[in-house]
């Protein structure tokens, strides 16, 4: 999601919430994982901010728990989440996407998701793991009957590696350096901004492939 830091809302920093978690700050975070994956409602939620200060804090000892662990915990849990989301999305995708003037789901989420998955296929999956909203929507998405069971679970696993796991292990590696550690708020910024990046090198990929088989054509 977009930084909380920028908007003010201080409760939505991960720091902030990972600090009042205390000694349960990897299973506050694990919970939160789960619900943006998983829960409709938990589209708000920090994603890659949360679990690039979860390895930023286990580097400097702030959370107690190793990092192999913390990375299993939160992979675990946004496997759990995106299997809750395609469960809901397969009994009750059509009557939660079918609703007019919903202010919670809004129209635009459920469009840009199916307009993201309906460019990407199956990659979706993967991809939607660094894009906000679209991570939570999507998983409803896959379950509504786009996307078989056993296909699903493959593309969540490889996401959910290089997104839960990579992006913890990064924070933590990138901890050790003293700028970062003594920067946590810039470092968190940056690497919203950084998440996007996937998504647009695929854009570009796509962009070239497009005017390829254009020049063909001609």
């Amino acid at each position: 999601m977009i930084a909380p830091l920028l908007l003010g809302i201080d409760w939505l920093d991960p720091a902030t919430m990972l600090d009042r978690f205390g000694d349960y700050a990897l299973w506050g975070a694990a919970a939160i994982v789960f619900a943006e994956c998983g829960l409709l409602i938990g589209f708000f939620l920090p994603g890659d901010s949360l679990l690039f200060t979860v390895g930023l804090l286990v580097a400097q000892d702030k959370v107690s728990y190793p990092l192999w662990l913390c990375c299993l915990v939160l992979f675990a849990a946004s496997m759990l989440g995106n299997v809750c989301g395609y469960v809901i999305g397969d009994k009750f995708g059509p009557s939660v996407f079918g609703r007019e003037g919903s202010r919670l789901f809004k129209k635009e989420y459920v469009e840009k998701t199916r307009d993201f998955f309906d460019r990407y296929g199956s990659r979706a999956i993967v991809l939607a793991r660094f894009v906000p909203v679209v991570r939570t929507f999507i998983t409803v998405m896959a379950g509504v009957g786009t996307m078989s069971f056993r296909k699903f679970i493959i593309y969540s696993a490889i996401g959910g590696l290089a997104w839960a796991a990579g992006v913890t292990a990064l924070g933590y590696y990138l901890g050790s350096i003293p700028f970062v550690r003594d920067n946590v708020e810039v470092m968190v910024l940056a690497f919203v901004a950084i998440a996007v990046v996937p998504i647009a090198i695929e854009m570009l990929r796509e962009r070239a492939a497009r005017k390829l088989g254009e020049l063909t054509e001609d």
